[in-house]
């Protein structure tokens, strides 16, 4: 018998900032047996969903559920509400905001990219100057990343829209909230948000595979007016279809099982819990990094993710480096450092289906990965967190 030195006992820590851990509950949920995605079980589930996901978005408008990943989502915001030609304002905040662009720059729109640190947030002010420069209101939409996944840094969307209103500015307001949607509050109606894009596989404690469109009345009466080309990613037959809870091609029915419980246990725990849960853990993962003497990526206090912490290693190290280290001596995955901040950073994912016993074993692989590595840090952050959280 070839004996195998790969097995490792216990579970996996998965503190990637998503795919997320997937709770037990919805595994099961996603365990039951394909009905008929045109008979009447499946209209009463999918009417059920589509009402229980605007709670969500914090909505009364439709929120739109496709089989794609958080990358479809972003391209059916465009080709929904813009046109060839359109002008954009764009920002640099980290990795994901610059494939967003590639998009926009792909369906021909004239890109004003704003550039970033990949350590701050949208600039309110910025915002406010461009839009009101733009006295002939060609700018269209405006695009901006929530929660930076890359980075760990979350721009300031309430201010974003005071500054599109006090540059009395017409255009559209786009908000990418696939690492913060079911972690950190958003409110698609009362921050003035026109399509907001969301994904299945981080807050909403699922799978890859579904990513969504929250739309508002106006992005409605934009898409009347876009003429690029969609047909998958079509709002139209999708609305259409939904009033009598279907959809115009065949659905993820076992991924909508699984929403369906997601959404009843975020529903159960209530938001504000689940909020208050992640702002937590979040803030005791920031004073074990503080306590081992590492610097947090994102520089302003008021712009903390509270789904993950980008962690820089000194400019001799090299964050991968450390992250093989844990991952062969504890059986832990971190989040790697995107683009330009290769090697550079680490990411701790403190989101989703996560409570204080996980965090402290995610600390304790950490502190001690970076006993075993030429990191230079200092020991007992860990007990910075454990402090805060047995309070």
């Amino acid at each position: 018998m070839n004996i195998s030195n790969n097995f490792k006992s216990g579970r996996h820590f998965l503190q990637i900032p998503g795919p997320t851990n997937i709770p037990d509950r919805v595994l099961r949920a996603m365990d039951y047996p394909i009905i008929d995605h045109r008979g009447p079980e499946f209209s009463d589930m999918a009417k059920n969903i589509l009402e229980n996901i605007k709670m969500l978005f914090k909505t009364k408008e439709p929120v739109i559920i496709y089989p794609a990943s958080g990358t479809g989502a972003w391209e059916s915001a465009i080709v929904n509400t813009l046109n060839e030609g359109d002008k954009v304002l764009m920002f640099e905040t980290g990795h994901f905001s610059s494939l967003w662009l590639e998009i926009a720059k792909k369906f021909k729109l004239e890109v004003d990219f704003v550039d970033g640190d990949w350590r701050t947030g949208v600039d309110p002010k910025i915002v406010e100057q461009k839009l009101f420069e733009d006295k002939e209101k060609k700018i269209k939409a405006i695009f901006v990343v929530h929660n930076e996944t890359s980075t760990g840094v979350t721009s300031r969307i309430p201010e974003i829209r005071k500054a599109i209103d006090n540059a009395k500015h017409s255009c559209l307001f786009f908000v990418d909230t696939i690492s913060s949607l079911g972690s950190m509050d958003y409110k698609h109606d009362d921050w003035g948000v026109d399509v907001t894009i969301g994904g299945s596989q981080k807050g909403l404690l699922l799978p890859p595979g579904l990513s969504f469109n929250a739309i508002s009345s106006k992005a409605i009466e934009a898409y009347k007016k876009s003429k690029l080309s969609k047909s998958y990613w079509d709002w139209k037959p999708m609305i259409d279809n939904n009033k009598n809870g279907f959809f115009p091609y065949t659905p993820a029915t076992n991924l909508l099982y699984g929403l369906n419980e997601a959404l009843k246990m975020l529903f159960e725990e209530g938001l504000e819990n689940v909020f208050k849960r992640h702002e937590r853990l979040a803030e005791a993962t920031r004073m074990a990094v503080n306590g081992w003497g590492l610097e947090i990526l994102c520089k302003n206090k008021n712009e903390y993710s509270n789904s993950l912490t980008a962690v820089l290693v000194p400019k001799n190290c090299n964050a991968d480096d450390l992250r093989k280290i844990i991952l062969d001596n504890y059986n832990m995955s971190l989040g790697t450092g995107l683009s330009k901040m290769k090697g550079k950073i680490f990411r701790i994912g403190h989101l989703g289906n996560f409570n204080e016993l996980m965090l402290a074993g995610t600390l304790a692989g950490v502190e001690m990965g970076l006993k075993i590595s030429k990191i230079p840090y200092k020991s007992g952050g860990i007990m910075s967190a454990l402090n805060y959280l047995s309070k």
